[in-house]
């Protein structure tokens, strides 16, 4: 994920969780909304829990996720927001698991 592709502001992830549409299954919850911007490109934030583990854990999940975007940034909508939650239940699993299920939810989201 390029730089000008990520939310790290804590008032637009509140906005988008607070306002935005969301999708689940057992590992993700994905939270979405239209942007109030005009571009070409869709934008990411990535957030998990500090009880998933310590931070190498938490960092090894977060580079996981960006893996995954970047392989199927096809299917994610120009000029949408997502924020993508990583639940505790990703870390008993293996990274096709985790590709196949993240894959069947960004297709529910369209």
């Amino acid at each position: 994920m390029k730089k000008y592709e990520t939310i790290k502001s804590h008032d637009e992830f509140n906005k988008l969780i607070n306002n935005g549409k969301y999708i689940k299954n057992e590992y993700f919850v994905i939270y979405y909304d239209k942007s109030s911007r005009d571009s070409t490109y869709p934008k990411f934030g990535i957030a998990i829990s500090t009880k998933f583990g310590k931070s190498y854990i938490r960092n090894k999940y977060k580079r996981r996720v960006r893996s995954l975007i970047e392989q199927n940034k096809k299917l994610f909508k120009n000029n949408t927001d997502y924020i993508i939650m990583i639940r505790k239940t990703c870390i008993n699993i293996k990274y096709k698991t985790m590709l196949e299920s993240f894959n069947n939810l960004v297709k529910e989201i369209k």
